[in-house]
């Protein structure tokens, strides 16, 4: 079953590389400095999970053949908000999937223009490729920006930066990782859904998984910060300690996070498997996510 996940989950990775490959600008376009930026956050690899939930979720009742943009436009989305964390006024992190991070490659004001550009980048990809279907396309780019804008996604990232070095109640750190991090894995699923013509309740039940599983995803992220070193993360470790940020280790104690963790793994899953259609991969997936070690 792990090798059946393992081969399913690289091929989904390999469609995902080719898309990125073939609809980004390429690094000769000028300005070239920028377009090499934009690439070069992008190429550092990762596990895509994003994009491949988006095409595992938009195949669960059939094969679309045009789901590619919409995962090549989250993924760019999520490099953004890595280039933007990674910056000296907020994580100054120099490091980044095992290499230097886009302001210690090139320089900060590079790093803010091409994390600007891949943000503006998504949408610009989804509302060209899209264009002959105007619903869809309305869908899509609705989802990604609700998730990413300041109620969401960015309010989660002021919320984080505003408690550091101060003492956070269970509440206020559900908050955060709701936003920072649940809300764009939960726009991936929606978004591959939009192209199963969903229900209301399909709907309901994807954000449900979404939901957990960035809670869990988040949890297990505390964890190895807490646990784990630099090159099997390959980004610094123990930064959480060092900016004196609350997270559930803290609050909790890795036991307890983990006990925390698996049940919102399970949540997760119950709810993907009452959306119904083809869900084995996706629920192999969110219970692999949450014994990943990096």
């Amino acid at each position: 079953m792990k090798e059946l996940l393992k081969e399913k989950l690289a091929t989904y990775q390999s469609r995902v590389e080719s898309g990125l490959s073939e609809f980004l600008p390429p690094p000769t376009a000028r300005p070239e400095q920028l377009h090499k930026a934009m690439r070069y956050s992008i190429e550092a690899g990762g596990k895509r999970i994003r994009p491949v939930l988006l095409l595992a979720t938009s195949e669960l009742f059939g094969f679309p053949d045009n789901a590619l943009p919409a995962a090549v436009a989250i993924e760019c989305l999520h490099t953004y908000t890595l280039i933007h964390d990674d910056l000296p006024s907020l994580d100054d992190s120099d490091l980044r999937r095992g290499r230097p991070s886009c302001h210690a490659k090139f320089d900060e004001a590079t790093a803010i223009l091409a994390g600007d550009a891949l943000l503006t980048f998504a949408f610009q990809l989804i509302s060209r490729e899209y264009r002959d279907q105007p619903v869809l396309a309305g869908n899509l780019i609705g989802d990604l920006a609700e998730a990413s804008g300041s109620e969401q996604l960015i309010g989660g990232q002021m919320e984080d930066i505003l408690n550091e070095g101060h003492p956070i109640d269970a509440d206020t750190l559900r908050y955060i990782h709701e936003n920072k991090t649940a809300a764009l894995l939960t726009a991936a699923l929606k978004m591959g859904l939009r192209f199963c013509d969903p229900n209301k309740e399909q709907i309901s039940l994807v954000e449900t998984v979404g939901l957990n599983l960035g809670l869990s995803f988040q949890i297990v992220d505390d964890i190895l910060d807490a646990t784990s070193d630099a090159q099997s993360l390959g980004k610094p470790a123990g930064n959480d300690a060092a900016a004196e940020k609350s997270t559930y280790v803290s609050l909790y104690g890795i036991d307890q996070a983990r006990t925390i963790a698996r049940a919102h793994t399970e949540s997760a899953i119950q709810a993907a498997k009452e959306i119904g259609g083809d869900i084995d991969f996706i629920v192999s997936l969110i219970a692999d996510l949450e014994s990943r070690i990096n």
